[in-house]
């Protein structure tokens, strides 16, 4: 079995990502069941979503499981849907800000995580580590790159199941900002893992 897992390059003056951190992690780790494939997405509207699709078609994963960071929140966050919009708060690495346009003009308003996210949420919690099922995937990049994705797999009719997960700043970067949370990079590394495990089995 063949899996991809993503996270994406730095943004918005950030020095590293936790999510290309966590993912590149556990991808050296690699501890299976399965082939783990990492890729790294851009940070920039259409170029992260073209960069994933193009590897789904080239190595052509069971599983599909994109990251991305959630600066603010504290716990590992399992996306249960993504919206059909892009409203950018902030500029990407490429200066673009969309503001309220739809990620494919004729496509569904929303499509459902194909992952098992309730277990996976169970699963990671039984680690100790904190989890949530997550209603919103915001409507920046991470949002656009779940829901382009889902949008190929039922388009090309591709037997994969894919999700996306938020993963929390790492403590290095609170830096200068107090109270934020963070989590250590071997524990959001070792919830992927077990996220990793339940999609697999549950």
């Amino acid at each position: 079995m063949k899996i991809l897992l993503t996270g994406f390059e730095p943004f918005n003056g950030e020095k590293i990502n936790s999510s290309w951190e966590v993912v590149q992690s556990l991808g050296e780790k690699n501890p299976g069941p399965g082939e783990i494939i990492v890729c790294c997405l851009p940070t920039v509207f259409g170029e992260g979503l073209k960069k994933i699709i193009a590897a789904v078609d080239s190595i052509q994963p069971q599983l599909i499981i994109g990251t991305g960071q959630a600066g603010g929140r504290s716990e590992l966050c399992v996306e249960r849907v993504a919206l059909n919009v892009a409203d950018a708060e902030i500029r990407d690495n490429q200066g673009q800000q969309p503001l309220d346009e739809p990620i494919r003009p004729r496509g569904p308003t929303a499509y459902w995580s194909t992952l098992p996210i309730k277990s996976m949420v169970k699963r990671i919690r039984e680690e100790g580590i904190p989890a949530r099922v997550s209603n919103s995937a915001g409507t920046y990049v991470c949002n656009e790159v779940m829901y382009g994705v889902l949008h190929h797999l039922e388009a090309g009719q591709i037997p994969a199941r894919a999700g996306f997960i938020h993963i929390p700043f790492l403590p290095q970067q609170a830096i200068g900002r107090p109270g934020t949370s963070t989590m250590a990079l071997e524990t959001a590394v070792r919830g992927l893992e077990v996220a990793l495990q339940s999609a697999l089995k549950d």
